[in-house]
């Protein structure tokens, strides 16, 4: 099968992506909006800030071209950070990307209107049919992808054809790809997690164990579950590999973005002095703020995801945070 592909976005998931279809296909395009920094990845093919000692293939074609890396594609990977997918999407719509799939694999959702990325894709791009829009979600580092450590994910779309297509698209003998119509639960599991993974890396600062951690991680799964089947998704969706899965590489992996942030702030340092440290996006951050107001919205209830607001937000203590979270009042474990 040949397939041209153009992967928006040369951060680490970007570039890691490419490596990934260049191992498949022999027309592979990385696209980086910076002319400076496009030119230095195709010198010296390597992603020295987002993903270093990882070699980039010298069939993959690195511009920053627009135009070009989207005309005449049959999927466009849309590898951009929460906060720039609509800018992008409003370029596709102005641009020739012609019967392309879209492929979203941020992860995230918009504060200002709490859209999903399919959302914001579909209001940025209105005539963009359901059969050409997916989103592919999961236990992934780049860091392993790049290297071809096995991966398992999940694509899933509105139409489940769409979504079986994007999984033989990205299918390889290292990277296992599962398909799903619940586009709803694969794209809440993937950024909902990043909040949790905050307070497992609250929790590891402050020098709290894996008892504490352990239960972060599944009450933080409750609270996924309740707001997701709030909004419409299938609950047996986050006990699969956009929930619980990529929970658990969240919440316990040294790549971890979200849990590093997390710990620094468990140290001691305030949310912009950890913010200033990090070459790369913390998504949980934001989709903090989006998770507190749809909470609001859908009248849920989600304590983690509140004392992580208050503490990203609002300087409250991690240890007087953990202290009200122990200090509920009793209930009957339930799932969602």
């Amino acid at each position: 099968m040949s397939v041209r592909v153009s992967v928006l976005g040369a951060g680490s998931w970007g570039t890691a992506l490419a490596i990934l279809m260049a191992s498949k296909y022999a027309d592979v395009i990385l696209w980086e909006f910076r002319p400076d920094v496009a030119g230095e990845l195709a010198e010296t093919r390597e992603n020295k800030l987002m993903l270093p000692d990882v070699f980039i293939p010298e069939k993959i074609r690195i511009i920053s071209d627009f135009e070009e890396a989207v005309v005449h594609r049959d999927v466009l990977v849309l590898a951009v950070p929460s906060h720039i997918m609509r800018e992008v999407s409003l370029r596709l719509n102005q641009a020739d990307f012609g019967e392309a799939i879209l492929v979203s694999v941020a992860k995230g959702i918009e504060n200002q209107t709490l859209m999903r990325m399919s959302e914001v894709i579909h209001d940025a791009i209105p005539e963009l049919p359901d059969s050409r829009l997916a989103v592919l979600s999961g236990p992934s580092h780049a860091e392993e992808v790049s290297r071809e450590i096995p991966t398992a994910v999940v694509a899933a779309s509105k139409l489940i054809k769409t979504a079986q297509d994007v999984q033989r698209i990205f299918m390889t003998p290292n990277f296992r790809v599962y398909a799903s119509a619940d586009l709803i639960g694969v794209e809440l599991g993937g950024s909902l997690k990043n909040i949790v993974a905050i307070g497992a890396g609250i929790s590891d600062g402050v020098g709290y164990g894996d008892n504490t951690k352990a239960a972060l991680m599944t009450r933080g799964l409750v609270e996924i579950t309740r707001l997701g089947a709030a909004m419409g998704a299938d609950p047996m969706t986050f006990a699969g590999l956009s929930g619980m899965g990529d929970l658990i590489v969240t919440c316990m992996s040294r790549y971890s973005r979200n849990r590093h942030l997390g710990e620094e702030i468990g140290k001691g340092k305030t949310l912009q002095e950890a913010l200033n440290e990090m070459v790369m996006v913390a998504e949980g951050v934001r989709t903090t703020k989006s998770a507190y107001d749809l909470a609001k919205k859908y009248r849920v209830e989600l304590p983690i995801t509140e004392q992580v607001h208050k503490v990203l937000f609002e300087d409250k203590s991690p240890k007087a945070a953990v202290s009200e979270l122990m200090g509920r009042g009793a209930k009957i474990e339930k799932w969602g």
